[in-house]
């Protein structure tokens, strides 16, 4: 399962949450194999996240999407279409949405590399671990750009870098380094796990309605 996820370029997040997944699926069908099982019990079991555990629906959405995966790319068992099952009902919800001084007001307290990796993300519109992964070679101050390498679904992409970023990250990010430095990751790997914890807490902070 998880050679071919990785085998897929999916994500490391992406691998942690199917293959859990997969487990609580053959714990549903008390550990028989998966293929010993089949469309009926994908749909028994996707019931009952939404009747019996009340999961959201993109929650059941997920676990939809790990079980395909396992049958169609894993076991090599075309699942067909699965004919109606009860979904979890979406929620709809109005989004909180950050004014300028309510950003002001999270990123004023901060200080160093944290303080850089949340104007980052609130900046240049970067997930976190895009933002914790930037290389010196993917800062463009010249041209105010900032490449991401392996995004979302394995994707570059390139996007701006703030004003108001432009001289720290540039000052990390010399054109007159060696290659051999510019393909190296900007933070190092301790101060990535300490500002990942750091950032999801402050990035976790609700907007004020």
């Amino acid at each position: 399962m998880r050679t071919v996820i990785r085998l897929t370029h999916y994500s490391p997040t992406t691998e942690k949450a199917y293959v859990a997944w997969i487990r609580r699926f053959v714990h549903f069908c008390d550990m028989r194999h998966p293929e010993r099982c089949g469309v009926a019990e994908v749909r028994e079991c996707l019931e009952t996240l939404a009747t019996q555990d009340v999961l959201s629906a993109s929650t059941q959405n997920q676990a939809l999407a790990a079980l395909h995966f396992l049958y169609e790319q894993v076991l090599a068992l075309s699942l067909g279409r699965l004919s109606a099952f009860a979904r979890a009902k979406r929620a709809v919800r109005v989004p909180n949405v950050l004014e300028p001084t309510d950003v002001a007001a999270v990123i004023a307290p901060l200080s160093g590399m944290v303080r850089l990796v949340v104007m980052r993300m609130y900046g240049a519109g970067l997930r976190l671990e895009e933002a914790l992964s930037l290389r010196v070679k993917d800062v463009d101050g010249r041209r105010r750009v900032l490449t991401v390498r392996g995004g979302k679904g394995n994707k570059d992409r390139r996007t701006m870098l703030p004003e108001t970023l432009v001289e720290a990250m540039t000052d990390a990010a010399s054109p007159a380094m060696p290659y051999g430095i510019r393909s190296r990751r900007i933070f190092s790997r301790a101060a990535t796990t300490s500002a990942r914890y750091k950032s999801c807490r402050v990035t976790a902070m609700p907007a004020r309605r």
